[in-house]
């Protein structure tokens, strides 16, 4: 299962007593394939280290970029399917030219595409509690 998290997901399961905790268990128990492209790493680095400091953010890449199951994905095509925050595309334009199995937000920007009454390109948004539902079925 190939899985897009956006920044915010990603932000809240860095605390060890954070619900989202179980995101780590789960990539670390090998039970997905994490995709990132270098924007969305960039992102990553950029707010990881603004709200958890330097050492965290490179010990959080360090494990998603030194795993077996995470994939580095450049999109070669901008859909712009978010309008209303167009800097959220990148999570989006990532999960489409993957193809991911999801794509995991609670952003309401990009969950707003989950109301387009002809979705194309078809993805599959799910929020966190909808995702944490999906891995605890698979087990």
């Amino acid at each position: 299962m190939k899985v897009v998290i956006d920044t915010q997901i990603l932000l809240r399961s860095i605390p060890k007593l954070a619900p989202e905790k179980i995101i780590y268990h789960a990539f670390d128990k090998k039970e997905f394939t994490w995709v990132l492209s270098n924007e969305i790493l960039t992102e990553y680095a950029e707010l990881v280290s603004k709200w958890y400091g330097v050492q965290t953010m490179s010990f959080v890449l360090s494990l998603l970029l030194e795993s077996e199951n995470h994939q580095l994905f450049e999109p070669s095509y901008k859909w712009q399917l978010v309008e209303d925050d167009p800097d959220d595309n990148k999570f989006v334009d990532c999960a489409i030219g993957a193809n991911a199995d999801y794509l995991v937000t609670d952003d309401k920007h990009i969950r707003k595409l989950l109301k387009r009454e002809h979705p194309f390109p078809p993805i599959e948004i799910v929020s966190f509690a909808e995702f944490k539902q999906i891995l605890e079925r698979r087990k």
